[in-house]
């Protein structure tokens, strides 16, 4: 007869593999895949999907990040959404044949990975510069686009240089010291109340990044902006809404599709996701998704 010690040990081994075995189907169901899908000028794209449902939210990153930067939201929203993150052409995974980083080239870079996966009901999610992105994407897509979010990147207090002298005064820094002028500005994004470690990851990361990718497309986003802003931002007044920053708390939105985070600075949903997530869901409620 077995003794009561190794009763005790035979079932919590039992139980041990039941939940390992059963938190594996969890994970599984949740899991992200990824694949590569090549844009209109052939650079290879890299995407991950997680979760599953009618509605596709396509998350794009900013200024020389990757998808990673959205880890928190690709974990939460996959419950209800089909959640797809991206590496623009020449970030994080993805490849690049491009000389310039447009915003149109990169708006391009989205349609190919949701013409690749099918997805008929998209909503457009972009930080900074991932906001003229998805509106170059939503041209692409047409009906297919049922929502567009732009994460602290409209309607905000930053004032775009709009001649090629105010550009190229703004863009010297970078030019002159790419790493040093990155990752000041950076710091400078954060408000005083931000967690230190956070800053430091960030900075660390906007160290390493590519100098001419950079380059190239902080002159292509304010071109752009200076060029098509307006009239974009007019197209898809309708279906747009924003998430922004509040550092200073001032609840001051510039209009009503516009919901601030209070004590947020310019990484919104890196800095605050519990409430980026919470907006997030206010405004697909709105939408009716």
């Amino acid at each position: 007869m077995k003794s009561n010690t190794t009763r005790i040990l035979l079932a919590g081994t039992l139980f041990i593999a039941a939940f390992v075995t059963g938190c594996a189907g969890l994970m599984l169901g949740k899991a992200a895949y990824t694949g590569y899908v090549e844009s209109a000028d052939g650079s290879r794209i890299h995407y991950s999907v997680s979760g599953k449902g009618d509605v596709a939210l396509v998350f794009v990153h900013c200024w020389t990040c990757n998808d990673s930067f959205w880890n928190k939201q690709a974990g939460y929203f996959s419950d209800r959404y089909r959640v797809v993150t991206l590496d623009l052409a020449g970030h994080g995974k993805s490849g690049s044949t491009r000389k310039r980083y447009t915003m149109e080239a990169f708006g391009q870079d989205v349609t190919a990975v949701v013409n690749k996966l099918g997805l008929d009901k998209v909503v457009l999610i972009g930080h900074s510069m991932g906001g003229p992105v998805i509106l170059n994407a939503a041209q692409d897509l047409g009906e297919r686009v049922v929502g567009i979010v732009g994460v602290d990147t409209f309607y905000t207090p930053f004032v775009y240089p709009k001649t090629k002298e105010q550009i190229d005064a703004f863009i010297k820094p970078f030019r002159d010291d790419f790493s040093n002028a990155s990752t000041g500005m950076v710091k400078s994004m954060f408000p005083p109340q931000a967690d230190p470690e956070l800053i430091k990851d960030m900075v660390a990361y906007f160290a390493k990044s590519d100098r001419e990718v950079g380059l190239s497309a902080m002159n292509e986003i304010f071109t752009w902006s200076a060029i098509h802003r307006s009239a974009a931002l007019n197209r898809y007044a309708d279906k747009l809404r924003n998430i922004n920053a509040d550092p200073e708390t001032r609840n001051n939105p510039a209009n009503p599709g516009v919901v601030l985070i209070s004590g947020a600075g310019h990484f919104v949903a890196q800095e605050k996701p519990d409430m980026f997530n919470q907006a997030l869901i206010n405004i697909l409620d709105d939408y009716g998704l």
